[in-house]
């Protein structure tokens, strides 16, 4: 009889577990949905608000015309999502705009930087006088991927800074400032004399600048506006995005591709065109591409940018240039869209026969390139998949385009100072 009240009260016990579980199930649910959900949308004055990537979501109260009647005027405005027009799950920024066109490219552009700072990208140990070795930089602590701005009173902004102030050290201790995770740090080390090169050295190599290729994803000449890539340009060595302190795009042509295949992405080779003029300068290389400022007129289709709720899985194409200068259109798959992700919104595939037998799918170099479904401008490719070279992500055409918007308002800034 004892065990059978004790089975009983252990059915019970797992009973109410199971029902504590069951309840915490829709707030689970709707954990998630509040997490997918955008924080803020744009809308064209008297447009619907709606989000196709959730149907059943919907502005709170809202139904019919009265979801419009809040939106008819340019402006920003607070909205409560729901379930139902109900249940509220999330309050986001409205922001009503009329919709941009840009100048859509898919042409291949050549990159040229300089960063802020002399990076280190390797060591190398120093012969002492005494016999065996040192490294006076590892000593100090440096790290890879550190960024030194200044050496005792010389700013560091290139190799032959870090060289000439090792030089005036004479083997004497130098104060050494540096960037490490954007945070300003400082040591003291002591270059030593490297009899075979005849020279001061601290024991690490330094890259001050960087060179590529990319695509260029739109212009907007209204602007005076580009951008392109998608992602940040990074170092090769150390994988970190470079600190820009100035940088240039000049004409490129495609010679030539290395095809992508499982576990080794392919690349895109090109030839800078040095002999036509540079095209203007870059201002931002950020986590989402490379923006600059320009008033030269590109080649292109002028095309309308779609907000980012309006962009579907299905069909769509890329536009790219995997040979010569000028981009063609192939064929792919939106295959899943996030928006929580502000780097990898889209995962898309190649279905372009012609595309997949000349470059495996997508390859470095073709980042940048343009996604257009519908008519409009929805996004741009940025990364490939290393372990298939026939999928990869893509990132919204709103967010490159708001970027673009700041580098537009900082062009204006000295302008208006005068």
């Amino acid at each position: 009889m004892k065990q059978q009240n004790r089975g009983r009260r252990s059915w019970r016990q797992r009973g109410k577990r199971a029902a504590a579980m069951l309840a915490l199930l829709p707030l689970a649910a709707l954990g998630w949905l509040y997490s997918r959900l955008p924080d803020r949308v744009y809308l064209e004055p008297g447009q619907t608000l709606a989000l196709p990537r959730f149907a059943w979501v919907e502005p709170l109260g809202a139904r019919g015309s009265q979801n419009v009647a809040s939106t008819r005027a340019v402006g920003s405005y607070q909205t409560t999502l729901s379930l139902g027009g109900w249940l509220p799950i999330k309050t986001i920024r409205t922001i009503v705009t009329e919709r941009r066109q840009v100048t859509v490219c898919g042409t291949p552009f050549g990159v040229k930087m300089f960063s802020e700072g002399a990076l280190i990208v390797g060591f190398s140990d120093v012969e002492k006088a005494s016999g065996g070795t040192t490294n006076p930089a590892k000593g100090a602590g440096l790290r890879l991927g550190d960024r030194v701005i200044r050496i005792d009173a010389t700013a560091t902004e290139d190799n032959d800074a870090v060289k000439a102030a090792l030089e005036a050290a004479q083997g004497n201790a130098v104060e050494v400032v540096y960037i490490r995770n954007g945070e300003q740090l400082q040591t003291s080390l002591t270059p030593i004399w490297d009899e075979s090169a005849g020279q001061w050295r601290a024991g690490m190599w330094v890259r001050d600048s960087s060179a590529g290729v990319g695509t260029l994803t739109f212009a907007d000449e209204e602007r005076g506006t580009f951008a392109g890539l998608g992602h940040p340009i990074s170092d090769s060595d150390t994988g970190e995005s470079i600190a820009l302190r100035s940088g240039e795009i000049v004409p490129c042509e495609i010679t030539g591709c290395s095809k992508g295949t499982a576990g080794s992405p392919g690349e895109l080779k090109g030839r800078f065109l040095s002999s036509r003029a540079f095209l203007p300068g870059i201002r931002i290389n950020g986590e989402n591409g490379v923006y600059g400022t320009t008033r030269t007129p590109f080649t292109g289709q002028t095309m309308e940018v779609a907000f980012a709720q309006e962009v579907e899985t299905g069909s769509a194409e890329i536009w790219s240039t995997v040979s010569g200068e000028a981009p063609r259109a192939y064929r792919v798959q939106i295959e899943r869209i996030s928006d929580a992700d502000a780097k990898r919104n889209m995962v898309l595939r190649v279905t372009d026969p012609a595309l997949l037998a000349q470059t495996g799918g997508i390859v470095q170099g073709m980042s940048g390139s343009p996604i257009v479904q519908n008519g409009r401008l929805v996004g741009a490719v940025t990364h490939v998949l290393v372990n298939d070279p026939t999928r990869g992500y893509g990132i919204f055409a709103q967010t490159m385009l708001e970027q673009a918007e700041i580098v537009a308002q900082r062009a204006q800034e000295p302008e208006l100072a005068k």
